[in-house]
């Protein structure tokens, strides 16, 4: 099966996440209007400035186009990706989508000055574990999470990873140190729960 993956282009680190995409051998193409979502099997919002990305979905027209698409498509979002796919963000300026259960307090983890690198280990499911190198930029905290929201990864008792249904949260930018496998973990139809659950 072929995947075609778009990366919401409205703000924001998009650039990295298409050579995220590219290096584990999935296509991807640019989401700036609601006809960009036509044809495509998944989708990344990525991090940048979750304010001003919440105003350009709604000026862009594509907020009715995204709440479709995450009916039955997965969706990761990074960062402020994460913000913008939450229920609830302390904050009125941002108007998320509501994809994931959980409550999101923005900046969280400081200013840009203060961002750190550590090592996180990441648990999905009983049996496949990983510690991967974890880039916190002016990062979200998941401050509380829903009955059916998945933790699969946690820095100092704190969520920075979760999964709900198809919907994959991440407090960091895994495409900055070239992680991939959290592309794969939702995209990758070989690996992907997802996919194995709806196209084999």
């Amino acid at each position: 099966m072929v995947i075609k993956v778009g990366v919401l282009e409205l703000q924001g680190d998009f650039a990295l996440h298409h050579r995220a995409l590219k290096n584990i051998g999935i296509s991807s193409c640019s989401v700036k209007q609601r006809h960009d979502l036509e044809q495509l099997d998944g989708l990344i919002i990525p991090g940048g400035e979750s304010t001003t990305i919440s105003l350009l979905i709604d000026s862009s027209d594509l907020r009715n186009s995204l709440i479709k698409f995450g009916k039955n498509k997965p969706i990761m979002g990074t960062c402020a990706g994460l913000i913008l796919m939450a229920k609830i963000v302390t904050d009125d300026r941002v108007k998320p989508l509501g994809f994931i259960n959980v409550e999101i307090d923005r900046n969280a983890y400081g200013r840009q000055i203060e961002s750190r690198q550590l090592q996180v280990e990441y648990k999905i499911g009983s049996k496949n574990s990983f510690t991967r190198t974890t880039s916190l930029i002016r990062a979200p905290k998941i401050t509380s999470t829903g009955s059916e929201v998945s933790i699969i990864g946690k820095y100092n008792d704190s969520p920075v990873a979760v999964l709900e249904k198809h919907f994959l949260g991440l407090a960091f930018h895994p495409e900055l140190d070239e992680v991939g496998i959290f592309h794969k973990i939702l995209f990758d139809s070989k690996s992907s729960v997802y996919y194995k659950k709806n196209y084999s």
